[in-house]
């Protein structure tokens, strides 16, 4: 069995497809309003920060994916992140499971180096410093032989669905409204963004991959790495109308933060758009040189689909 931790935000429910597709059909999902993905799928409701039931949720699985995602909210996730993430690493040492850690670019420093899987931690804010936290805590029972596990770490979000992200909020929830677009800091630095489909299939495949444990693994991205003023361009492109951008300097974002509670949770975030953000993937398509990649284009024209049929 395979159990994915978390399993009913954008990440976990590809994630279950993708294992459904060319891994197994024996699928535990485990949130707490678990809810089924696949119609073969044994669904366990789970409020992982209590140790009891995170023992109870793994027991038997071969295999533990942690997806797991909470608010946007520094308080939250200081008091139960680090809390769930041995939670669950304890269940798998108790119960034999390998653990497949998915995590994201917040503990990364940040500013215009190239970002491999030997990047030190460098966190800037209290989120940064939880995800450091709890990659820790994972990246030491690796490295003390008490668990098998692999880190597979993401950067920012694009993607259909559930997707959430910035890139999704400020560009393409506004296309959808037909407002005007807006690209925080600057739109002449480079980014890697994720199709979140290609980061669940890339999870599953590192996880059913024996030797790609007890490592960290960068999950795979379009390797164009376009700006915001070119990614726009593209998506213009597709949705064949021209589409209008502003760019929200640092002070508007701080003027936003008096008022708005999720604004003032992305401040710490900010200082990574005013550089080229690059992430390598390069580690990744050595060992799986067959695996497809998402284009821009080919995600950008899926989301434009999605809300297509979304208004049907």
């Amino acid at each position: 069995m395979q159990t994915i931790l978390g399993a009913n935000g954008q990440i976990g429910e590809e994630l279950a497809r993708e294992l459904k597709r060319n891994f197994t059909s024996d699928i535990r999902i485990v949130s707490r309003n678990a809810k089924k993905v696949n119609d073969s799928d044994v669904v366990f409701a789970a409020d992982l920060a209590n140790r009891a039931k995170a023992i109870e949720a793994v027991k038997g699985s071969e295999i533990a994916y942690f997806t797991l995602g909470l608010p946007i909210d520094a308080g939250l996730w200081e008091a139960q992140f680090p809390l769930i993430t041995k939670n669950v690493i304890d269940a798998c040492k108790i119960n034999g499971t390998k653990l497949v850690f998915f995590d994201n670019t917040y503990m990364y420093p940040q500013d215009g180096r190239v970002l491999t899987e030997d990047t030190p931690f460098a966190p800037v804010g209290r989120k940064g410093r939880v995800r450091k936290q709890m990659a820790e805590l994972v990246l030491q029972e690796m490295q003390a032989g008490g668990l098998q596990a692999i880190i597979c770490r993401a950067p920012e979000f694009y993607g259909p669905g559930k997707t959430q992200s910035i890139t999704n909020t400020l560009v393409f929830d506004n296309i959808r409204d037909g407002k005007k677009l807006k690209v925080p800091i600057s739109a002449e630095k480079k980014r890697s963004l994720i199709w979140t489909p290609d980061a669940s299939r890339a999870t599953a495949l590192i996880g059913n991959t024996p030797d790609a444990f007890g490592q960290t693994w960068h999950l795979p991205v379009d390797e164009t790495h376009p700006t915001y003023q070119e990614f726009i361009a593209l998506a213009a492109g597709i949705y064949g109308r021209p589409l209008k951008y502003a760019v929200v300097p640092k002070f508007a974002f701080k003027m936003g933060a008096l008022f708005s509670k999720r604004i003032r949770e992305l401040q710490e975030l900010l200082p990574r758009y005013a550089y080229d953000n690059l992430f390598d993937d390069s580690k990744f398509r050595d060992r799986f040189p067959g695996f497809q990649v998402t284009g821009y284009g080919e995600g950008i024209a899926q989301i434009r689909q999605d809300q297509a049929r979304g208004r049907e």
